[in-house]
C-alpha cells in the first residue's frame, strides 16, 4: 500500500487568504499523480483536505488559525440548536447517490455560487468547474441529496474514507438560507456515519476567526489536529 511518507510535496507560492483579510495563505500540496481513496484517507488522519483532485493542507508560517477539526460521531448528540434545525427541515427527504455531474446538480450549484460568492471569481461557473471542483477521479464520492416536494434544495458532496466521512463542499437553494440546510447536511453526515459504523465525520478546516468558518466549531464534541495529534477542543 502506498505510504504518505513516500509521497513528494509541493507549497503554493504566498496569496491573499480568502478567509483572513490582510493575511497570506500558503498550501502544501501532495503530489497528485499517485493518489488514491486510500492513501487519501491516510493523509486526512494527518489533517489533509480534498479540493478536486488535489490534496492539500495549510503550511502558512506565521499563521495557525486554519485548524483540521472531525466529529466522533458515536459521541455525537444534538443540542438544542441543532434539533430546531431538524424540526425546520423535517419535510426534507434526503437521499445518497453516486457523485456525478448532472444540468439539475449544476444549476443548483450555479445559482448558490452566484448568491455566495457573488463577483468572487467562483459565480461564473462553468460545467468543467463543477466537475474539476467536487469529482476527483480516484476517490470514493457520494452526493447526500436534499429535497422538498421532490425539488432538488441542496447537495452534501461527501467522500467516504476508511475512518469515516468527509464533508467536502455543501451548495443549497440560496432561496432557502433561513432553513440551515448546511447545518442540517452535517446532521445528516453524522447520521450516515454512524449508519455506515464509520468513526468520524472530517469537516475541514475549522477558522474561528473567520465569520464563514467558525460555526463548524458549533459541532460537539469535536476533535482538532494540532501538534501533529487529535485532541478534544475544550
Amino acid at each position: 500500500m502506498n505510504s504518505p511518507r513516500l509521497l513528494q510535496f509541493f507549497t503554493t507560492p504566498p496569496q491573499p487568504c480568502s478567509y483572513l483579510p490582510e493575511r497570506e495563505s500558503i498550501s502544501l500540496f501532495a503530489e497528485p499523480g499517485t493518489m488514491t481513496n486510500a492513501l487519501y484517507g491516510q493523509l486526512a488522519r494527518l489533517g489533509f483536505r480534498r479540493s478536486g483532485s488535489h490534496v492539500y493542507r495549510p503550511a502558512c508560517t506565521e499563521c495557525e488559525a486554519c485548524v483540521p477539526v472531525r466529529i466522533p460521531v458515536a459521541e455525537f448528540r444534538a443540542h438544542r440548536r441543532d434539533r430546531r434545525c431538524q424540526r425546520r427541515n423535517a419535510e426534507v427527504e434526503t437521499g445518497i447517490v453516486r457523485a456525478r455531474y448532472t444540468e439539475e446538480y449544476f444549476v443548483l450549484y450555479q445559482s448558490y455560487l452566484a448568491a455566495r460568492h457573488p463577483r468572487g471569481g467562483m459565480d461564473d461557473a462553468t460545467p468543467a468547474n463543477f466537475r474539476q471542483f467536487l469529482l476527483g477521479g480516484w476517490c470514493d464520492t457520494w452526493f447526500l441529496e436534499m429535497r422538498l416536494e421532490g425539488s432538488l434544495v441542496a447537495v452534501a458532496v461527501t467522500d467516504r474514507l476508511d475512518d469515516g466521512l468527509s464533508a467536502v463542499y455543501t451548495f443549497y437553494d440560496p432561496a432557502l438560507a433561513e432553513r440551515g440546510l448546511g447545518s442540517f447536511a452535517i446532521l445528516k453526515q453524522i447520521e450516515t456515519a454512524r449508519s455506515l459504523g464509520l468513526p468520524y465525520l472530517y469537516l475541514g478546516y475549522w477558522i474561528a476567526e473567520s465569520r464563514k468558518m467558525a460555526y463548524k466549531g458549533r459541532f460537539r464534541p469535536l476533535q482538532v489536529y494540532r501538534g501533529e495529534r487529535w485532541e478534544a477542543l475544550t
